[in-house]
């Protein structure tokens, strides 16, 4: 059970938060049209200082497991494959098409990795489960920089969708992050308390916006979507993918940062990813907001089974 109040405990705040978003809405404090401009905001300054916190305070040289990293990585392009293809091949509306790829591979394991892996398994080192946020974390953004320019419509050509990529501020975020890391290069203890100010600021905000962009019409408007994408994220994923690090012979708290990566809910980032770069942003919320509602106890689930295998 301590496992279950875990992610209960993580995913309560979620929605007090979006909570707050919507009743602020509905009592005339915010505008649903202020929202994509204020998500702008967010996207293109506290999210790249966010992220490049999480890198910038990662410490590589500890735990670095080499395998663990490569079969993580695999496994998140097999995901990602796995979701292109069901979408490509079941979505017509290309509106809809990059936003359910992103809600189907997209975990939210930044918010819920370290103390779910803490609480599963006690008093572990949590050294591996850093690093692969390390990893995973710029692997997830790129793919979603990816596949939402490639659905936005215009149909860029492979050059100027490079230089997009290369011009996102969560991928100039990450990248900054992991130069500075590897560079060793210290920065002022002012600027690296500013730079976690801002981190611990970015959810929560990500969050009110969301609850203010919320309108619970789209959960009966989009049914169909949101019951392919919760089955695909929150059962059939981690089924995969987790059965394979079972059968890889990982364990411990490795295999708990696996349970936050394949297992979780869609990432909330990826709500003011497709408001900002185009593509169904109140399908993107809802999809937020219903893997986020369904999670715990799938997640509960997950670990009950994995812990009774032996696996951590």
């Amino acid at each position: 059970m301590s496992a279950f109040h875990v992610c209960l405990n993580a995913i309560l705040p979620i929605f007090f938060m979006m909570a707050l978003g919507f009743f602020a809405r509905r009592l005339g404090a915010i505008k649903r049209e202020d929202v994509p401009k204020l998500n702008k905001l967010v996207f293109r300054w506290f999210m790249p200082v966010m992220l490049f916190y999480n890198i910038y305070t990662s410490e590589l040289s500890r735990a670095v497991q080499p395998k663990l990293l490569a079969f993580t990585a695999l496994c998140v392009l097999c995901a990602y494959g796995l979701s292109l293809g069901y979408v490509l091949f079941t979505e017509k509306d290309k509106n809809k098409r990059g936003v359910k790829i992103q809600g189907l591979y997209r975990s939210n394991f930044v918010i819920i990795g370290i103390p779910l892996a803490a609480q599963l398994v006690e008093g572990a080192d949590l050294g591996p489960v850093v690093v692969l946020i390390a990893v995973v974390v710029p692997m997830f953004n790129v793919l979603a920089v990816v596949t939402l320019e490639a659905f936005n419509g215009n149909k860029p050509k492979a050059g100027r969708l490079l230089l997009d990529i290369l011009k996102n501020p969560l991928i100039l975020g990450t990248a900054a992050g992991l130069a500075l890391l590897l560079l060793n290069i210290r920065l002022p203890e002012a600027v690296v308390s500013t730079a976690k100010q801002i981190g611990n600021a970015t959810n929560p905000l990500l969050l009110f916006l969301l609850g203010a962009f919320f309108e619970f019409g789209g959960l009966r408007r989009y049914i169909k979507d949101l019951v392919e994408v919760c089955l695909g994220r929150l059962i059939v994923i981690p089924g995969i993918f987790l059965t394979l690090a079972w059968l890889a012979g990982i364990r411990g708290v490795e295999f708990a940062g696996m349970i936050a990566i394949f297992g979780s809910a869609t990432a909330i980032a990826s709500f003011t990813m497709v408001q900002q770069m185009g593509g169904d942003d109140e399908l993107a919320g809802d999809i937020v907001v219903a893997t986020s509602a369904l999670c715990c106890f799938t997640l509960f689930m997950w670990s009950l089974l994995f812990k009774t295998l032996g696996a951590f």
